[in-house]
Order: structure tokens, then sequence, then C-alpha cells
């Protein structure tokens, strides 16, 4: 029954053109309170940095912020991006939250950030069969994006290098996510045989998480140490199944996970009527344009800004993939297609992304998604 597969929140906190960042957090703050009235499982900040129209730059100060006016709802990172930070920062930003927030906080790890482009595993072959653009239940499965422009970017370099102090080097992923887990744990001891023990951090109870969006390295992480998986449809749609295929031929049960467990993401916008939708909608593709050519994603346009961008070819395919995947209209049309994605991935939760430039159309899409989530 898709009222079994829980609902939660991933929040980018998009700035609205016209809008301030102080304003983008208050929204957020109001969004999680009403998400967990409404009954969301999670409510999930991701990080982002040097984009004028994205104010998530910091998880952790953002869960804080938001534990203090919460209650029950859990919250956590999508994700905390590991390749500007070390193991310690990471297990004692967390700690201090759980602290006060005990066995409310999941802990979503990410590669990106600081790391920069190199050779990447190749990821095993999806088992699930795409033909023509489908998948067996027919989830549309678009042609490979590529990111190569984007992490060539002066931008992305800038951002890389005012992320990190200067000479310092990325930690191995893998390597970096066993740290964490060993300090979390209390069992960490260095090369040296010197132990470490985080106070607060260590013992804390949050769930650990790993976000990927192939089935290379995060897949592979995720899998042989038993833990939580997020794939990203929302991001990269034409590898969510290669992502989650890859994590589950690698799992290895561990005592805090017998099986595997997946949540995947959606971009969502949902109102009363198709028309009321699309239009509030409407400035999704002008927005991944940003995102897409590298100059930062910008505060989010108005219905009006975005019908006044005029389009090239070039433009449309830039976005064609993330615009044909989202889902937008009426409560019974969107939860359908959140079904069919879920059938798609096996996925156990799905998590929902929506972005418009109205606040209030913002909340009105949760409420009526989740009212008509658990009415099936």
């Amino acid at each position: 029954m898709p009222s079994s597969t829980p609902l939660g929140v991933l929040d980018l906190v998009p700035v609205p053109s016209g809008a301030t960042a102080g304003e983008a957090l208050r929204n957020s703050i109001d969004l999680a309170q009403r998400a967990e009235r409404l009954g969301y499982h999670r409510y999930w900040f991701a990080e982002h940095h040097l984009n004028p129209g994205v104010a998530g730059t910091s998880p952790a100060v953002l869960l804080a912020l938001t534990a203090a006016a919460t209650s029950t709802i859990r919250l956590g990172s999508g994700a905390v991006q590991l390749g500007h930070r070390t193991a310690l920062s990471t297990v004692e930003e967390f700690g201090l939250i759980d602290a006060l927030h005990p066995g409310r906080v999941d802990l979503g790890l990410g590669r990106s950030g600081g790391r920069p482009p190199g050779e990447r595993a190749a990821p095993p072959p999806t088992a699930t069969p795409v033909v023509d653009g489908r998948a067996p239940n027919g989830l549309l499965i678009p042609p490979p994006f590529s990111f190569e422009r984007l992490l060539g970017s002066p931008r992305i370099a800038l951002q890389r290098r005012l992320l990190q102090l200067p000479g310092a080097r990325s930690q191995d992923y893998a390597e970096q996510v066993d740290d964490i887990l060993a300090l979390l744990a209390g069992t960490y001891r260095s090369a040296e045989g010197v132990e470490a023990h985080p106070v607060p951090g260590e013992g804390a109870d949050v769930e650990v998480w790993i976000l990927g969006s192939s089935g290379g390295t995060s897949a592979e992480v995720a899998g042989r140490r038993g833990l939580r998986f997020a794939a990203n449809y929302h991001v990269s749609p034409a590898t969510v199944l290669q992502a989650v295929d890859g994590y589950r031929a690698y799992f290895e049960p561990s005592d805090d996970l017998g099986k595997p467990y997946v949540s995947v993401s959606a971009d969502v916008v949902v109102a009363d009527d198709e028309a009321t939708a699309h239009d509030i909608a409407a400035g999704y593709g002008l927005w991944v344009r940003s995102i897409r050519t590298a100059e930062g994603a910008i505060p989010f346009p108005t219905p009006e800004e975005a019908r006044a961008h005029a389009w090239s070819d070039a433009d449309r395919d830039l976005v064609r993939d993330r615009v044909d995947t989202r889902f937008v209209g009426t409560p019974s049309r969107v939860a359908d297609q959140l079904e069919q994605l879920q059938e798609a991935t096996g996925a156990d939760e799905i998590l929902v992304t929506t972005v418009t430039h109205d606040h209030t159309a913002r909340v009105r899409s949760y409420e009526l998604l989740a009212r008509e989530w658990q009415r099936r």
C-alpha cells in the first residue's frame, strides 16, 4: 500500500526572486513544522555553495535551528559533502545536535564538495532492463546527462578552492566513512594505535545514510557496510536504477541493518488542478538551466519571469531530463507517479523536493500530497 511507504522532504532552502536568504530560512523552518504536522517521516537539508538562489550551505546548522522548532520529525543531511570536511568535525557537529535532540538525527553522507574531478570506478550494469527510455513499469529513464562541463567550470574550481584549506587533500571516501562509523561507535584507533573519543559524538543515536547518483563508489560503500542508501531520481534520473541495483548487489548485512534499505528522491509540484500546478512549477526549467550552465542556482523565478525567457534548442536539451522527470499535477496524478517510481526502484521511502516561487503554494503542495498519500 502506498501509505506504508513513508514520505520525506528534501529541502534546498530555495531563495525566491525578490526575497532574502533570511526569508528563505524562515520559510524552511515553517515548512518543517508543517511537514511534521502533516505526517512526513523525515526532513532533510541539502548542502550547496555559491548559489544565489539556494541558502542551504550548512546542513548541521540548519538541523540545529529546525530541531529547536520541531519535536518529532526526523531531521537529516541530504547530504553532508565530505570532500571538504573531516570525519571528526562531522561526528562532533552531529553529536552536538543529537545531544539535545536524541534519536531524531540522520547523518547523510555525500562524496562531492571539495573533491576534484578524477577517475571514477565503472559501476556495475543495472539489473533492471531499460527499453526505449522506460523501466519495465513505464517509469521514464532519460539519456544520461554529462556533468563534466559542470565539474570543469571555473566556478566549481573556485568553490573547491574556497572550501578547502590550502594544500589540503580530500581523504579517500571509503576510509572517511569508516572513520565516521568508528568515531560514532567508540572504536576509532589511529594507525599508531591512538584512540579518539569525540564528546559529544561518540555513541550518538544517529542514523547513517549514504547518498549516491550511480551504482559506483557510493553504492558500494553503502552496500558493503550495511548502511542505508538514498538515490537521486531528481538529480540524475538516468542512473537511478543503476544506483539502487548496484547498492543491492553490494549489500552485506550489518548489526544495524539486515537487508538493503533505499530512499529515492523526486521533484514534485502538486496543486488542486493541472493548470495551477504547471503555472507554479513554471520557474523550474530556468532554475535548472542556471545550475546546468555552472553559473549557480539563480533565485527561483516567478512564473512570469520564467515565461519571459527566450528558450533556445540548446537550453531545452540542457534541462530536458530534469523537466521531463519531475512530477507536476493534481494530488491523484502525482501520487500515481510516485507509486510508479516506488515500484520501479523498490524504494522503502520516497523523498520529495518541491521548489516554487510562492511559499504558500509550496506548503499547499506538500499538504495536498500528504493527504492523498495517506488516503491510499
